[in-house]
């Protein structure tokens, strides 16, 4: 829960409009504001302060207590202009909700933290547990130090600026190591323990059996990220009992599902109680990986204990048109998440700026986009966090469907939406894209034109706006007239007409003109043509498609 404490009107009108954003997260602490703070400093994991930095600093320094637990605090000024991360930055998420409050409130997030304020990730934010020197690791990585980056197992994590040596160490493991001096241990959720007990199997008997195979296997229960079981002893008390107490969830499978796993240890006993010869190990094992610790038994319960890969992630992104102000929000927290990035050089030169330091960067030129596509799936399955972008929406006309065309469901895929070289396009032009509408690639370097021919024919045929991209290069200049001379058989000459080019970037030029007038010549790659249907017009100087409802026409 956040609390929200105010003095002042102005601080109460802020501190309402966050309350409304937010309802289920946010409470309001009313009356004198000395004791709001303290009562929502005990009962609150984070608080945001409509007051002034100092008053806020005077008010919580009685209360502070451990980093690790003190809930983190965020001042908002009187003037809503800035949110600034007082306490707890990294482990009270003062920083995160910093940036949040700022996106809510229009204010600049103003975060001090060493990591955050240069780009790098806090190893303390990456969440999972992290045990050692994170205080000392972190000031050679921000002091350009080399730190050493030992992975005993794969985990896709955020870029760090890391070397094969150094006298600094982060140590990527699931093993029950202690931290060395000058190192950080990193415990990613890498273990399963698979389960399986008799009714009435007492909790601290399944907990002590978890617990024994980790310990004498030499695993740490940091690392431990489920108890596994049959859907059978999905509601077993004992085996649910001993889930909560280790803090990790109990997932649960169906006996034919694990039926289907091939485990060392099979055996007829859980075949005719469950269904299924296995359930420790194959609950174990389910979604593949590699047995640690072999199915071992205590009087009433049984367990196993598995290592599942970390899955690689690909995150296919759209850059929008050009304009940094179009790149999403969501864009740049996958490009800044990324340890990989893989792109075309002239896109990978826009973003530059963005990237994390220590992001590893794969770039090509023109033409390689089968290559560049493959070249990000296999660095995802390699378990890294990969970003491919692509201009525009990743998904049109760009990387998505050659990247998707070669990811199988090993590794994680996300998408994310970028502005459209036609949306930008029409928001210039006016509102061309008011009805039904189609896009259209007039390149046949990899089509066949007799394939877009029928296209664009079938686009005139049904009155569709239509928005040609990749219109015409010095290599390919009749396509574009053989197309508007189809939409002529269907369309007046006075057909309102618009051409872009290079939308939202500094050389943006837009103009309209109609389907009889328009100059093939005057159009090139960077150039996006959209036409009208048969009741696009040009109103005030916007080239407008009315969205066609009957509640329109009555009006008129």
């Amino acid at each position: 829960m956040i609390g929200l404490i105010s003095a002042t009107a102005a601080g109460a009108a802020a501190r309402d409009r966050l309350a409304a954003a937010w309802p289920d997260r946010t409470r309001v602490y009313d009356g004198p504001v000395k004791d709001a703070v303290r009562t929502a400093f005990a009962e609150c994991e984070q608080l945001v302060c409509f007051l002034a930095t100092g008053a806020v600093v005077r008010l919580i320094a009685p209360l502070l207590g451990e980093k690790a637990s003190d809930p983190g605090v965020v001042c908002v000024d009187e003037g809503g202009r800035f949110a600034v991360s007082l306490v707890g930055g990294h482990a009270g998420g003062a920083n995160e909700l910093a940036r949040a409050v700022g996106g809510v409130l229009g204010a600049e997030p103003v975060v001090t933290t060493a990591t955050d304020a240069v780009g790098l990730p806090g190893l303390d934010t990456l969440g999972f547990p992290v045990e050692g020197d994170v205080a000392a690791v972190s000031r050679a990585l921000l002091d350009g130090e080399p730190v050493a980056l030992v992975a005993e197992v794969s985990w896709p994590l955020p870029p760090l600026p890391v070397a094969a040596e150094g006298a600094y160490t982060i140590r990527v493991t699931d093993r029950a190591a202690e931290p060395a001096e000058r190192e950080v241990v990193l415990r990613p959720p890498t273990l399963v323990a698979g389960v399986g007990a008799s009714r009435g199997a007492p909790a601290d008997e399944v907990l002590g059996l978890v617990e024994g195979a980790l310990r004498d296997a030499g695993l740490s229960g940091a690392s431990l990220a489920e108890l596994a079981t049959v859907d059978a002893k999905a509601e077993e008390p004992g085996i649910v009992e001993a889930a909560r107490r280790l803090g990790v969830p109990l997932v649960t499978y169906a006996a034919e599902e694990l039926a289907q796993v091939d485990v060392p240890n099979p055996s007829e006993a859980p075949l005719a109680a469950v269904g299924t010869p296995s359930v420790a190990e194959a609950a174990a094992l389910v979604g593949g990986g590699e047995l640690l610790v072999p199915k071992r038994k205590s009087a009433m319960a049984t367990c196993a204990v598995g290592r599942r890969p970390g899955r690689g992630r690909l995150a296919v992104v759209g850059l929008g048109p050009g304009a940094r102000d179009l790149l999403t929000p969501r864009a740049q927290q996958e490009l800044r998440r990324a340890s990989v990035l893989v792109g075309l050089d002239q896109y990978v030169d826009q973003i530059r700026d963005l990237l994390r330091p220590g992001t590893r960067v794969l770039e090509s030129g023109l033409g390689a986009e089968e290559e560049r596509a493959r070249t990000a799936v296999a660095q995802a399955r390699k378990g890294h966090a990969v970003a491919l972008i692509g201009s525009g929406d990743a998904g049109v006309y760009a990387m998505a469907s050659p990247a998707l065309a070669e990811a199988s469901d090993d590794i994680d895929v996300v998408g994310v939406p970028g502005v459209t070289a036609a949306l930008a396009a029409g928001a210039i032009l006016g509102a061309p894209l008011g009805h039904d509408h189609v896009s259209i690639s007039l390149s046949d370097l990899h089509t066949p034109w007799e394939v877009i021919e029928r296209r664009v024919r079938a686009a005139a045929e049904a009155d569709l706006v239509v928005t040609f991209y990749n219109p015409r290069s010095r290599g390919r200049d009749w396509q574009l007239p053989k197309a508007l001379a189809i939409l002529a058989g269907h369309r007046e000459p006075t057909t309102p007409v618009g051409v872009v080019r290079n939308a939202s970037r500094p050389d943006e030029s837009g103009r309209l003109t109609t389907l009889a007038e328009l100059d093939p010549a005057t159009v090139d790659m960077m150039t996006v043509v959209t036409v009208g249907n048969t009741a696009t017009r040009e109103i005030a100087g916007r080239m407008v498609t009315p969205r066609g409802y009957r509640w329109q026409e009555e009006a008129k």
